[in-house]
């Protein structure tokens, strides 16, 4: 991954987490990493434990958001999960997963997102690779 795109996705994970602590989630966590993969925001919202995927485009040629999180990133991020309940005592809590897409204008100016959109519930818990 190159420098550029490692900024620009560690900025959009500052503006996701800004955004989501507005909407009233505690952040418990950044870049989770286990040997299945990583989580960048563990968060709690009202009891509900949710698992969010920051996805940062620059412009709209990309696809959304959630469609860049594939049915492999899925089951990847589900593994990723359930290692993070097991480590931390939380199994039988409630739990989904959200997805955040922060989009910037093509030349990143100000570096303020011209658009910040969360998909809550935006998969279930996949099982397998």
């Amino acid at each position: 991954m190159t420098e550029q795109r490692k900024s620009l996705g560690m900025l959009g994970e500052e503006v996701a987490c800004a955004h989501l602590r507005r909407r009233g989630y505690r952040i418990l966590t950044r870049n989770y990493r286990v040997r299945q993969g990583e989580m960048d925001i563990v968060a709690d919202d009202r009891g509900t434990l949710v698992f969010v995927e920051v996805k940062t485009r620059r412009g709209r040629g990309s696809g959304t958001a959630l469609e860049a999180v594939t049915p492999r990133k899925q089951r990847q991020l589900s593994m990723v999960a359930l290692e993070y309940m097991g480590r931390h005592g939380c199994h039988g809590l409630p739990a989904r997963f959200d997805v955040v897409g922060v989009e910037f204008g093509p030349d990143l100016a100000g570096s303020r997102p011209m658009l910040v959109e969360v998909v809550r519930d935006a998969f279930e818990l996949c099982y397998g690779l």
